[in-house]
């Protein structure tokens, strides 16, 4: 079973949170709310989410100093952010949402069509990166293990077996990858969308290149799995 991705909603009123998941609950993934910036930076200790909405407007910490706080961790500062605001000062307003870290910048009233769109493009990629984290685990276990058996669903495969389920689980990935990319070409989509479609695939590359270095007769040696990063 497919575990759902987390989707981390910030803003201090709480029938915009309300709003945020009727609008978002057709996409059935898990919602998370934080009621300050203070409340989204302790959810991301502990948990991975696949974007985060973020109210600009709150007191405390507001949202482009949550976001600074987000970006300069380490496990965080990969996460799609998209900036929610009520308000608009003009270009100067945006540009300093975009460059604490913002991947898109809406403004209230927003199209709830386009905000569930825009989401579940970050939701898609997510699943994607996960898919591909758990391809190159067992070919990293391949790797380590040499010439025994490792454990694929429960039980145990010998090398051979192991490969080829490594490749069919692969070249189902690679399948909607392509699918995505061409997805985002079509609709002009974000910048930082597309971009990170194309790290993805990069890194589904890398993977299947060394998948096929390990199947027998190439002559080759094992390489080393794709980084993750």
């Amino acid at each position: 079973m497919v575990q759902k991705a987390k989707i981390l909603l910030v803003d201090d009123r709480p029938e915009n949170l309300l709003a945020l998941e009727a609008i978002l609950s057709a996409l059935d993934q898990t919602l998370v709310r934080a009621s300050s910036g203070e409340e989204a930076l302790k959810a991301l200790l502990t948990d991975d989410f696949a974007v985060i909405l973020l109210d600009v407007q709150m007191p405390g910490m507001d949202g482009f100093e949550t976001a600074a706080h987000i970006k300069r961790r380490e496990r965080t500062r990969d996460i799609p952010i998209i900036f929610l605001t009520a308000i608009n000062h003009g270009p100067h307003h945006t540009f300093r949402g975009y460059a604490a870290g913002a991947v898109d910048y809406i403004s209230k009233p927003f199209d709830p069509w386009v905000l569930r769109a825009k989401v579940s493009v970050f939701v898609e990629l997510y699943m994607k990166n996960c898919q591909l984290r758990e391809q190159a685990a067992l070919l990293r276990l391949q790797l380590e293990g040499g010439g025994g058996k490792a454990a694929v669903g429960g039980g145990s495969k010998e090398p051979a077996g192991l490969l080829a389920e490594l490749s069919a689980r692969l070249a189902a990935v690679e399948e909607q990858a392509e699918a995505l990319s061409k997805q985002l070409d079509d609709e002009s989509a974000d910048a930082a969308a597309v971009a990170t479609a194309a790290h993805l695939e990069r890194k589904l590359t890398g993977l299947r290149r060394a998948l096929d270095a390990l199947e027998p007769g190439t002559g080759g040696t094992a390489p080393s799995v794709p980084s993750q990063n």
